[in-house]
């Protein structure tokens, strides 16, 4: 067979064409990565102004600022993980979207689709179990903020920040595809200041976004310890003494 010669102008533009393609594809990749934009009509969960609609330990919680203020001390320390529980309803499917910052002596989170223990003598009257977003204020992986933990539960570290998992019955699988490695995430997370979360929950399929960015994507297919429903909650964590703060809380039921 003979190859086919062309004129060398229009070889330029063959590979400007697959060089074009290529970018293209590329951006294309980096833009589903992206949180989608803020939906219409999302509920303001905190007026800024106090704590109405949230329960937990007045002696840890308060606002100052304009902002949700969690803090404990030597002298006002906690007796096992406490939280504020939002009084408004469930989260079943849906999306919250706020703005956090902590300092590094401890962890915080943020409570999703979780049950408030009353039963069983828990050790404060604000226990929380269920999906956790975890919150630090740290850069260097996998102990950062973002990571699904199992508050109360047995499965610990569910998801980490750059999997894309599934947990079915016969345990966790992971895909090959990193949706973020530290050196991504370093530059993204910002140290002692406000970082920006959106949390999206859709049946048994769950979504992370730090500062605009896919951090981790989760299917929990588990026929038993899959959570559909439950309440959502602030954490301060037992140990050493903390701060964490909260703003512009924003939440839609789907």
């Amino acid at each position: 067979m003979t190859t086919p010669t062309f004129p060398s102008s229009v070889r330029i533009v063959l590979c400007a064409g697959v060089a074009v393609l290529g970018l293209t594809g590329r951006a294309q990749g980096e833009d589903g990565h992206k949180a989608p934009p803020e939906p219409e009509n999302m509920t303001s969960l905190f007026n800024g102004k106090d704590l109405s609609g949230w329960d937990g330990d007045p002696r840890l919680w308060s606002v100052k600022d304009g902002v949700i203020h969690g803090e404990t001390t030597k002298e006002e320390s906690t007796n096992g993980n406490t939280f504020l529980i939002w009084q408004g309803g469930n989260t079943k499917d849906f999306e919250l979207r706020l703005s956090f910052r902590c300092n590094a002596t401890n962890n915080s989170g943020i409570q999703y689709r979780s049950r408030h223990i009353t039963e069983g003598k828990p050790r404060n009257p604000w226990v929380v179990r269920g999906y956790q977003h975890e919150i630090r204020n740290e850069e260097n992986l996998p102990n950062v903020s973002g990571f699904i933990y199992d508050e109360g539960g047995r499965r610990g570290r569910i998801c980490l920040v750059g999997e894309r998992a599934t947990w079915d019955e016969d345990g966790k699988h992971v895909a090959d595809e990193k949706l973020i490695d530290e050196e991504a995430f370093a530059e993204l997370f910002r140290l002692d200041d406000w970082n920006d979360v959106v949390i999206i929950a859709e049946g048994n399929h769950i979504r992370h976004y730090m500062n605009g960015r896919l951090t981790l994507d989760f299917t929990d297919n588990h026929p038993e310890l899959a959570l559909r429903d439950g309440k959502l909650a602030l954490q301060l964590h037992a140990g050493k003494p903390m701060w964490v703060e909260f703003k512009d809380i924003r939440f839609k039921q789907k």
